[in-house]
């Protein structure tokens, strides 16, 4: 008796133990294999029953299950997806359908769509809009026409009825593909089921039939929307403007342009709207009709910007009229509406694209000498420019100059390995050990591309500082 009441406690102290170690395996599950496990016990009709595990749902944890399910469980990983988009504790980001679609590899085997879509179907599945949605938004990112428009027509089978929001998805699709078509029949079906087109709708239509080389399609459609009370606004007016100045005549340009200023309110350009026009009036040599636009916008109360201004000096500098230029950047500067620095920046880099570079040099000398700033992007271009040209310890001597100022920062990354290579190759070692040390300071890493160049160069020159830091800044 004895010896059996003994087995029998050893027995129960055993599976207590077991049941422990069950318990606290179980527990400390993570999210993701909780859901997991419980899509593989329950493959049928799963969105009924997921709602009762009992794990957090986050991001990490949708990756992480799409992550086991793919690629052999395809199916069965988008569905989790389209039901984590439900949930109301969770709500996937632009990212999160960007992961999806690559983890899923949709755009290449689109018929996943497809095959969601008839499982619903086939189990009985209660679907809603709401999961539409979350299909329609997965074919919006691998930019699926066909299998959305498949979906849209697929709806009434499960009772649903799309709105206007589903049909601009799947008509924006077909536009961005230059399917007109299709997108115009779209369109035009929505009213059989009470629906109309929005803002929205029409933009993408427009845009559509512009870059389809469609304009006078475009501008109907433009007059249809006003008549069916639409309202235009800035976005319409904009699309059919670029169009016209892409594809139509400038006349025409600058009426829509004289529109849009007599409408005023959401419809009034904005420094956007007449930096386009300048550009396509620069981009076809007509300076003069550029600075008119400039004139024009400034009558109206609108000032330009930087990209403005750029696209004006970059004009001057392609006809080669570097006085206009400088008039222009006084004239701005004056006005106050873009500073001396990004003027003049805007017109070093044109000047070394246009390969002018004595011109550069001497202005952006000029710049330092006055105090006036310089921005990044012409540092980092003089000095690769010099660089390029051989002119390595120029390039250096201006690198020095501009860490006085103090705006070295701004200075892209490659450029210093850009520089450090010039430097070995010309033996300079006392210029690039400083340049080394300074990186170092700095915890400035080299680029890939130049640090075994970089270390030949310092074996061969014997430079023993120099090898010993190079590791230090190599990262």
């Amino acid at each position: 008796m004895p010896r059996f009441s003994l087995s029998r406690i050893l027995s129960s102290s055993v599976n207590i133990k077991n049941s422990k170690i069950f318990a606290l395996h179980f527990t400390t599950a993570s999210p993701a294999e909780r859901f997991y496990t419980h899509l593989q016990k329950n493959p049928n009709n799963i969105e009924k029953t997921l709602a009762t595990v009992k794990a957090k749902l986050d991001s990490t944890c949708v990756i992480e299950v799409l992550h086991r399910c793919f690629p052999s469980q395809s199916q069965m990983g988008i569905r989790f997806f389209i039901w984590a988009a439900l949930q109301s504790s969770y709500r996937h980001s632009s990212f999160m359908y960007n992961r999806a679609c690559e983890m899923s590899r949709i755009k290449q085997n689109p018929s996943i769509i497809i095959d969601v879509v008839e499982a619903y179907k086939e189990e009985g599945c209660v679907v809603s809009v709401k999961m539409m949605k979350v299909i329609f938004n997965l074919c919006e990112k691998a930019r699926l026409a066909n299998e959305a428009m498949w979906v849209l027509r697929k709806m009434p089978e499960f009772d649903l009825r799309p709105d206007t929001i589903i049909y601009n998805n799947v008509i924006r699709l077909f536009c961005e593909k230059g399917n007109m078509i299709a997108a115009d029949e779209l369109m035009k079906g929505m009213g059989l089921i009470d629906l109309y087109p929005d803002i929205i709708t029409y933009v993408s239509m427009i845009k559509g039939f512009c870059n389809a080389g469609r304009l006078e399609d475009a501008c109907g459609l433009f007059k249809v929307m006003k008549r069916h009370g639409c309202a235009a606004n800035l976005v319409a007016y904009s699309a059919l403007l670029d169009g016209i100045c892409r594809l139509g005549s400038m006349e025409r340009a600058l009426e829509l342009l004289g529109e849009m200023e007599k409408e005023g309110g959401d419809c009034s350009p904005n420094v956007v709207t007449y930096t386009s026009v300048i550009q396509i009036f620069c981009g076809k040599g007509m300076m003069k009709e550029a600075l008119g636009i400039l004139d024009r916008m400034e009558a109206f109360g609108c000032a330009p910007n930087r990209v403005t201004i750029s696209t004006l000096i970059k004009g001057f500098c392609v006809e080669g009229n570097l006085n206009e230029a400088y008039q222009l950047i006084e004239k701005v500067v004056a006005g106050g509406s873009v500073s001396s620095g990004g003027c003049y920046s805007s017109l070093v880099v044109e000047l070394v694209r246009t390969k002018r570079l004595k011109e550069a040099e001497r202005l952006f000398s000029k710049m330092l000498a006055s105090g006036v700033k310089p921005d990044g992007l012409a540092c980092s271009v003089m000095i690769r420019e010099l660089c390029l040209g051989g002119q390595v310890l120029e390039g250096f001597c201006l690198y020095e100059d501009i860490e006085k100022i103090g705006f070295l920062s701004s200075v892209d990354s490659d450029i210093h390995s850009v520089l450090l290579l010039g430097l070995c190759r010309k033996n300079h070692s006392v210029e690039a050990a400083k340049l080394a040390k300074f990186m170092l300071k700095k915890r400035i890493w080299l680029q890939g591309p130049y640090v075994d160049k970089i270390v030949e160069h310092l074996k061969k020159s014997g430079d023993e500082e120099l090898i010993t830091n190079l590791p230090k800044i190599g990262g």
